[in-house]
């Protein structure tokens, strides 16, 4: 069996060093560093271990490693901090970072993805708040 290519060229180095970019300027923001602050807390260790897990999700998903063990989409319905109107605050600053990060290609790239990704994830928060009978928001 042939490995699946990766979805664009980048280096799982490159991928780590987004994360700890991205996720310090996610430490700083007034709206979601609260929000991440009252699950992960502030010990820089904890901080690595998301980053890493994180880090790990996207090599799957960019790269198909298969070292990614979660359920995102289960994460952030049970996350009562987490908002739907935060994803578009956290692609905003993830964008952000990726073009001071990134050759534009790549950035470009990865920011499709990552609005695909976060789509789903928003439409599934909306979901598993809702009440039973509710009609859908298909946002």
């Amino acid at each position: 069996m042939t490995a699946m290519p990766p979805r664009f060229t980048i280096t799982p180095e490159q991928i780590d060093d987004q994360m700890r970019a991205f996720y310090i300027e996610i430490r700083r923001h007034p709206v979601l560093g609260p929000v991440f602050n009252t699950r992960i807390g502030t010990d820089p260790k904890a901080w690595r271990t998301h980053e890493d897990k994180i880090a790990s999700f996207w090599r799957n998903a960019i790269l198909f490693e298969r070292s990614y063990n979660g359920n995102p989409q289960k994460v952030h319905g049970e996350r009562e901090a987490v908002e739907p109107e935060h994803f578009a605050v956290w692609l905003d600053l993830f964008d952000e970072v990726l073009k001071e990060n990134l050759p534009p290609e790549q950035a470009a790239a990865w920011s499709n993805l990552a609005h695909r990704i976060g789509r789903g994830l928003k439409m599934g928060v909306v979901q598993s708040r809702a009440k039973y009978g509710d009609v859908p928001d298909l946002g």
